[in-house]
């Protein structure tokens, strides 16, 4: 569920899995490997909880950022965790 009243969307295990494994691969592609950081700026969409797993898959950690945050709390956190890479 989204943050919208109705705005949903269904997939199967099967179907989250494959995704998740395209996204882990696209990580892998752009560097990230186990122990690194990465940043997450998105709403709740199903590409989040993809990414979350992808990050978890490969052995790396995670920050969520909620999009709600202003440009210069992204900022904040980015540094703080000294993340490697932001996905929004």
């Amino acid at each position: 569920e989204g943050n919208e009243p109705g705005d949903t969307m269904k997939i199967t295990y099967r179907e989250l899995l494959h995704k998740v494994c395209q996204f882990a691969n696209v990580l892998r592609s752009q560097g990230v490997k186990k122990g690194d950081r990465v940043s997450i700026y998105l709403p709740m969409i199903l590409e989040l909880v993809i990414a979350m797993l992808a990050c978890a898959r490969i052995g790396a950690l995670h920050s969520v950022v909620f999009a709600g945050f202003s440009a210069d709390s992204l900022c904040e956190r980015i540094l703080d965790c000294g993340c490697s890479l932001l996905i929004t």
